[in-house]
């Protein structure tokens, strides 16, 4: 369609997830009945997540998407090993949250709780991560 030169992330690994809640409580995009699940990736599934991120691949796909990304490092590690183009892991606003409330309630350190996520969001393979920790991330580093 004439975008040649565009690059393409595919969303290839998009898991049905409880860890989704507080964007789409935030957006306003919570289903009114049902839930995404048709349509979104069963739990339980690692190889249809290889499977379809190899098929994105064949089909022009620049980047490998995988979403969530703390309760997902496993298809991170298998789609890295299967694939030759970047793996980018996204960090979701549930994995965020998380984070957020045992800081504030004092029940972990939240520097190194971030740092330490992250750290195993690479390690697992990913090329790029995308996460709502990115300004205080890069902060800490910088330290």
């Amino acid at each position: 369609e004439g975008f040649t030169d565009t690059p393409i992330i595919a969303y290839s690994a998009k898991y049905a997830s409880a860890f989704y809640g507080p964007f789409r409580d935030a957006a306003g995009s919570t289903p009114a009945f049902g839930d995404r699940r048709g349509y979104q990736m069963d739990p339980a599934n690692l190889d249809e997540a290889v499977r379809e991120a190899l098929q994105d691949v064949e089909e022009g796909a620049d980047v490998i998407m995988v979403k969530p990304a703390l309760a997902y490092l496993d298809i991170v590690r298998a789609i890295k090993e299967k694939s030759r183009m970047p793996v980018a892991a996204y960090n979701v606003s549930g994995e965020y949250a998380m984070v957020k409330v045992a800081a504030a309630a004092g029940l972990l350190d939240e520097r190194a709780a971030v740092l330490e996520a992250l750290i195993a969001i690479r390690r697992a393979g990913a090329d790029i991560v995308i996460t709502y920790h990115a300004k205080d991330a890069a902060k800490w580093l910088q330290q």
